[in-house]
């Protein structure tokens, strides 16, 4: 893999070049950046900057007035190559909260190694409805705990309205022990791009270490390859960057969400 063209192709098709994601988003390309403004279950943010140390500052605080002004709590998403080098202490004295970094990995969806069988009693259920989506969020607080049940609950809200509104752009999947959720992952496309995004995954501790998250990566890669998507793009975490450097994906850089709340 070329690394700095596959980069070059992740910043211009997934950041400079984005469409959003349908629905109520609005896509602008003002003032040096590029913003997705929605409604309060669509993601709001900064994707990409075209900033210096000289600019930096007022576009900061363009940004938050308009999210402000929209009501919206928004997240500017900075990456490791971003300008200028010290953007994400100024972000950090502007009032933003650093969340957790994730590495950008990147692997050729025709390229994986096929995944392991299931576990004995696990089997994987398209997730397609409302009752799909509920279990899928079981999944997440089996896996995370009750602290993250509100992201759960606007997770649950922003994957329903996309099977819902934009079908076509994506699939979500659910691993079940019996009745049990234990693990959700979705896929994100971005049509016009030769990226699909993984996204999801968690699994419930009792399960972990059995190849259930390897096993929705290649469901899902399986997919991607049939649609004509070339790349899986993931933001991965530190517990997942693992598997994924040995299922064969390359880090492409870090990223970190710096969220506002107003």
């Amino acid at each position: 893999m070329d690394h700095a063209a596959v980069l070059a192709a992740y910043d211009r098709q997934l950041r400079h070049d984005t469409t959003g994601e349908g629905g109520d988003t609005r896509v602008e390309r003002t003032g040096g950046v590029v913003r997705v403004t929605g409604s309060a279950h669509d993601w709001n943010g900064v994707l990409w900057t075209d900033i210096d140390a000289s600019t930096a500052d007022a576009v900061i605080a363009e940004q938050v007035r308009h999210f402000t002004d929209a009501g919206r709590e928004f997240e500017w998403k900075q990456h490791s190559y971003d300008r200028p080098a010290d953007l994400g202490e100024r972000l950090l004295a502007a009032g933003f909260e650093a969340e957790p970094t994730e590495t950008v990995m990147v692997a050729e969806a025709a390229a994986l190694p096929a995944g392991p069988e299931l576990p004995d009693g696990i089997r994987l259920v398209p997730v397609t409805d409302a009752a799909g989506v509920r279990l899928m969020s079981e999944a997440h607080l089996a896996a995370f705990g009750e602290g993250d049940a509100a992201l759960s609950e606007h997770l649950a809200r922003r994957v329903l309205a996309q099977l819902t509104e934009t079908p076509d752009d994506i699939v979500a999947v659910v691993a079940m022990a019996g009745d049990r959720p234990v693990c959700g992952a979705r896929m994100e496309f971005r049509p016009g791009t030769d990226f699909a995004g993984l996204w999801g995954g968690g699994t419930d501790p009792r399960w972990r270490g059995k190849g259930i998250y390897r096993a929705t990566v290649d469901y899902r890669a399986r997919i991607a390859v049939e649609r004509g998507y070339r790349y899986l793009q993931v933001d991965a975490s530190d517990d997942s960057r693992p598997i994924l450097d040995r299922l064969g994906f390359t880090t492409l850089c870090t990223t970190t969400p710096y969220v506002y709340r107003p």
